[in-house]
């Protein structure tokens, strides 16, 4: 039989490696076969302290996110996957103040070099990446239309 004071223990450590959301920190313990009435209420517990806070990881997530080179869709299905409040991630990503033009232009340079695809083919294999990576079509269009510019 496990107490609180163990389950609350488990989930202090988790979060001492890094931050949590509160749904991904209830999983984990679950999956870990702590009882989920114990796990509910020690993460409730540990967000109304502060240790806990969704807030906080949906902030560090992103900022890692970007770091990887991951454009907003992706980003953004991420959090939703981690039981991230949808109102969150739009404030977070609002104050972000990420240059996405610039990010899709960097990771595809690094993946692909500085020179423009010249046939349909590479074109549309380079759109694909970029695709998986999280940027949209549009922003992917205008990395792709560069050529102009540079």
């Amino acid at each position: 039989m496990s107490t609180p004071a163990e389950v609350r223990s488990a989930a202090v450590a988790m979060l001492a490696r890094r931050e949590h959301a509160a749904y991904e920190l209830r999983t984990k313990l679950i999956q870990k076969g702590w009882p989920v009435e114990q796990v509910s209420a020690v993460v409730a517990e540990l967000a109304a302290e502060g240790l806990q806070s969704d807030s906080r990881f949906t902030e560090a997530f992103i900022r890692s996110a970007i770091a990887k080179g991951h454009g907003l869709v992706r980003i953004r299905a991420a959090l939703r996957e981690r039981g991230v409040d949808e109102s969150l991630i739009g404030e977070q990503l609002a104050g972000c103040d990420a240059d996405w033009a610039g990010q899709v232009e960097q990771v595809r340079r690094k993946r692909f070099g500085a020179a423009l695809p010249g046939d349909p083919k590479e074109r549309a294999r380079q759109a694909r990446f970029l695709q998986y990576r999280g940027f949209s079509v549009e922003q992917i269009r205008r990395a792709l239309r560069q050529q102009d510019s540079d």
